[in-house]
């Protein structure tokens, strides 16, 4: 394909401008590493541009070329020109998403899990989550209320002192487990029991998968926090611009590995512009306007990436714990009568104005500042 590009056109690579609607694949990787300046846009933006060309309808492969040619040429500030990405952020990209795979896949087990254990043994729900490895251990130690009847205090024990469980003794333990029993037909611990078997041998794997992972994501956070060597062999802190990005972003108030892992991930194109609105449109904390007449409608942002979105609700939770302005703010939102989820996309909408702001002039989070500030007025 790249070869008939250069021959049909009878240009260099980097003078042809190729416009695409997906933003990665193996040919957008081919194109940017043979220096092709590649733009992508939307599928539903795409839409909206066939409209100028048909009315009927009509679609296919060769009139979506010519629209997507003719309207680069046009509009081309409608594109988003891509790049080809550090290969750290690469990796990084892939093990964040392994991880949230693989969180995935153990709650999808211990679900699994606990259907089974609710036909014939629901006391061990009580003593905590299912996909933590004592549990797992304990479950091994008495499968069946009749096996935690025999059981003895120095086996449980040593379950929870394997594991270092200190919110339970084994009296305690043993005390739930050996409530009544279900009364159940015959048959049905045996295939329950079956069932767990195997869905403990999986959660397993997934649980030292998982670890790995973590692992795996605060080795390359923190290899990109660190100083780049310069070409005389001296470190200079933020030479380049995604190490500086990681250190300052993870001085945000809320900001925990899988946070930060997400953001550097899958928007390093906006953070490296320290694009305040092309950041908040890609985290869904930008409200959405409808406005006709005398009607106006404010609705929440759906257009936005996914694993961003989940990722920038869960900084706004823990920074409404932890940092005194969000929850301030989340108090006065709330009190005004916005739902928790309304308030805590405000609360992030304010974070990444200041994680720009912090971008920008290259400062870590202080959070004594609004303090000085407020003295100094």
């Amino acid at each position: 394909m790249i070869a008939w590009l250069l021959k049909a056109s009878g240009g260099e690579p980097g003078e042809i401008h190729v416009a695409i609607e997906t933003p990665h694949g193996p040919i957008v990787e081919a194109l940017l590493e043979r220096g092709f300046n590649v733009y992508s846009i939307n599928p539903k933006q795409l839409d909206r541009f066939r409209d100028r060309f048909t009315v009927s309808g009509a679609k296919d492969d060769s009139l979506d070329s010519y629209v997507l040619a003719d309207s680069l040429r046009t509009d081309m500030p409608l594109y988003r020109k891509l790049s080809v990405a550090e290969p750290l952020i690469v990796e990084l990209r892939e093990w964040s998403r392994i991880d949230e795979e693989l969180k995935v896949e153990r709650i999808r087990l211990a679900n699994r899990l606990r259907d089974q254990l609710w036909r014939y043994y629901p006391q061990m729900l009580e003593l905590g989550e299912l996909d933590e490895d004592w549990m797992l251990d304990l479950w091994e130690a008495t499968p069946t209320p009749q096996k935690a009847a025999r059981a003895s205090k120095a086996a449980i024990a040593r379950v929870l002192k394997k594991h270092r469980i200190r919110c339970f003794d084994a009296a305690q333990v043993l005390s739930e487990l050996r409530k009544p029993a279900l009364s159940v037909a015959q048959g049905t611990i045996g295939a329950a029991t079956v069932h767990i078997r195997m869905a403990i041998e999986r959660l397993r794997v997934v649980n030292r998968q998982l670890a790995d992972a973590e692992l795996q994501l605060d080795r390359l956070c923190k290899k990109l926090a660190e100083p780049v060597a310069a070409d005389d062999g001296e470190n200079v802190p933020g030479q380049r611009q995604e190490h500086r990005d990681a250190t300052i972003l993870d001085s945000l108030p809320g900001v925990g590995r899988v946070v930060l892992a997400t953001m550097l991930a899958e928007s390093p194109d906006a953070l490296q512009r320290r694009d305040y609105h092309a950041l908040r449109s890609l985290y869904g904390t930008a409200p959405v306007t409808r406005r006709s007449g005398k009607s106006c409608i404010v609705t929440r942002r759906r257009a936005c990436n996914r694993r961003l979105r989940n990722a920038v609700f869960n900084w706004g939770a823990v920074a409404v714990q932890h940092d005194p302005i969000s929850k301030a703010k989340y108090q006065a939102l709330r009190a005004r009568g916005h739902g928790h989820a309304r308030a805590l996309r405000s609360v992030v909408d304010r974070l990444l104005y200041v994680a720009c702001t912090m971008l920008e002039n290259g400062t870590l989070f202080d959070h004594s500042f609004a303090e000085a500030k407020k003295a100094a007025a």
